[in-house]
């Protein structure tokens, strides 16, 4: 307890924390790990107890303010270096993207400008990302903290209430800080606690009610259960008291149980289905390749040939092996309104009686926005369908606040003009068999409130067109898919990834990804070819409470914590009138 009081053994429980935590998501997906990682940074938030140090110096009013903020100051920091050691490991791949817009094709030297605005854009990230850490831990301190004298000389059920108030408290504000950087501030909500639990599929088919935040809930309460439980051992110890088991273990347990009687009913259903076969065509074209516009016609032909392969009718009926081909993200070249695309499709569709689905650019008449869409041709070229992306990455497909002059000046050559946002969530409709198609477009499949915006009471499967060039070879692939299966469960739909460069797979409406396409030797995905095979899709797809109500259950843990907060707020400050 001593080297516990210690500043510097402090911050390395806190970093040790954070580099537990990394080898729960993949590309490791040590599933332990997010079961135990929270302990370190437990013992500096919850076991330390921080007195007020006397300051000889004159308070001023700035000075003032500063040691009035020691009661969060403190704890933030450490929840922020936590999870900087977290979000460093964890989101390296970012610093790809301004070497891949320099022209870079591995990790071979850049030059300086771009090395540099790699490394700035990965530490900005990291940085920003781990904030959301230090402001769990100033909450848990403040408001969620459990008292020391109710653990030590509390009744059994006083003892038992008190464990579960501060364990549900900080479960319950971690997923609203995971619901809140996945919706409100970034849109980035990869790498949550409830991708560590993706292998695991019995606990996390409870998804389709609490949503991908929400499944981090368990392994934070739990966390905190067993270490009030360890942390009343060692307090019963000192105190010479005998140990006496509470009743809070029983309901980490319980909810434990329920958890996975749930899923395990989930995994249990078998819906009638219809089956649709599909062929993912993925060329692995390098980003610098494809801008250099170079190897346009070589493009181009390579889909047709492959598409060829796969979908050409050979018994003279007008018939095909498959019913839908999809083309990723980006793979057209020119925008789907160039004049040459007519007779190129018109030709290509006319080898076969199938669907073909392709990711392109798309600009209207002249002065109508311009798109990152997704087009479903049927017959001919006049027969098409089109989606317009509505979730848009910002410094990726537009320049947030591009009227701010410094903001323009820096970012406005990299990024000179932005994608319009799509109008419409409505989904497409394939031709045969009669399914209607969710398309979602590059990150889109990691954003279930949109993807929950598709949803109709018809059969249904998601079919995700990606372009994962700019990351290179990294683990972006593994970690963007990873957060993709979740709105396989939380809707009950199939998915279908179709990537240039990244991981493309289907997966069933249980989460489980039952084919991919990737070497058979080295298992890299990096690799040309097609991933033909059949999803099957519901005919009567479950519409689940997600689907239709969201993330209510992070909206309920956001009104229970801001009550908590409010409620130790207000007892501080009658403590402090009874003192003075």
């Amino acid at each position: 307890m001593n080297a516990l009081q210690h500043r510097g053994f402090q911050a390395f429980l806190a970093a040790l924390s954070g580099i537990i935590l990394y080898f729960a998501i993949p590309r490791w997906s040590v599933e332990t790990c997010v079961w135990i990682w929270m302990y370190p940074l437990l013992a500096v938030l919850w076991l330390v107890e921080r007195k007020p140090v006397a300051d000889p110096r004159p308070a001023g009013r700035l000075r003032r303010c500063w040691r009035a903020l020691a009661p969060v100051r403190v704890p933030f920091l450490y929840g922020w270096l936590a999870g900087g050691c977290f979000m460093v490991p964890a989101l390296r791949w970012v610093r790809h993207s301004p070497r891949v817009i320099a022209g870079a094709v591995g990790n071979t030297w850049a030059g300086w400008g771009p090395e540099v605005g790699g490394w700035a854009t990965w530490a900005a990230m990291a940085g920003f990302m781990a904030l959301y850490f230090g402001v769990w831990a100033a909450f848990v301190v403040n408001v969620a903290k459990p008292r020391r004298a109710v653990l030590l000389h509390g009744s059994w059920l006083e003892v038992s209430l008190e464990s579960l108030r501060c364990a549900a408290l900080a479960a319950a504000f971690w997923v609203v800080m995971e619901w809140a950087r996945g919706l409100i501030i970034t849109g980035f909500a990869w790498d949550g606690l409830g991708v560590a639990l993706l292998h695991n599929l019995v606990l996390v088919q409870v998804a389709d009610i609490v949503g991908i935040a929400g499944t981090s809930f368990l392994p934070v309460f739990v966390s905190c259960i067993v270490f009030n439980t360890a942390h009343r051992l060692m307090l019963y110890w000192q105190a010479q008291k005998r140990f006496r088991l509470c009743f809070d273990t029983s309901v980490a347990v319980l909810l434990l149980a329920l958890v996975a009687v749930y899923g395990i009913k989930k995994l249990g259903v078998k819906p009638e289905t219809i089956p649709v076969k599909v062929a993912c065509v993925q060329l692995n074209e390098a980003q610098a390749d494809y801008w250099s516009g170079k190897n346009i016609s070589e493009t181009y032909q390579r889909y047709a040939d492959l598409t060829r392969l796969y979908a050409e009718d050979r018994q003279g009926g007008k018939t095909s092996p498959v019913d839908l081909v999809i083309w990723p993200e980006g793979a057209l070249y020119l925008p789907f309104t160039h004049p040459d695309h007519q007779r190129y499709f018109n030709d290509l569709l006319g080898l076969g009686d199938f669907s073909l689905l392709i990711g392109c650019s798309y600009q209207g008449p002249s002065g109508k926005p311009s798109y990152n869409s997704a087009a479903l041709l049927h017959q001919d070229w006049d027969h098409v369908q089109l989606y317009h992306k509505v979730h848009l990455v910002p410094f990726g497909e537009y320049l947030p606040f591009r009227w701010v002059p410094l903001m323009n000046t820096l970012l406005g050559g990299v990024l000179p003009g932005d994608f319009d946002f799509g109008p419409s969530t409505e989904p497409l409709l394939l031709a045969k068999p009669k399914v209607q198609v969710i398309p979602l477009i590059c990150f889109e499949d990691t954003v279930g409130d949109l993807a929950r915006q598709f949803v109709r009471d018809a059969p249904q499967f998601m079919a995700n067109l990606s372009n994962d060039g700019w990351f290179l070879d990294s683990d972006e692939m593994e970690q963007q898919k990873a957060s993709a299966v979740f709105r396989c469960i939380e809707l009950r739909r199939p998915m279908v990834r179709s990537t240039n460069t990244g991981v493309t797979c289907f997966i069933d409406e249980r989460g489980v990804e039952f084919k991919r396409l990737d070497d058979p030797d080295t298992g890299s995905t990096l690799i040309e070819g097609v991933l033909p095979g059949t999803i099957q899709v519901p005919i009567h797809p479950e519409m689940t409470f997600y689907a239709r109500h969201g993330d209510v259950f992070s909206l309920a843990c956001l009104g229970v914590c801001v009550l908590a907060a409010a409620l130790s707020w207000r007892s501080r400050r009658a403590e402090l009138a009874e003192a003075a």
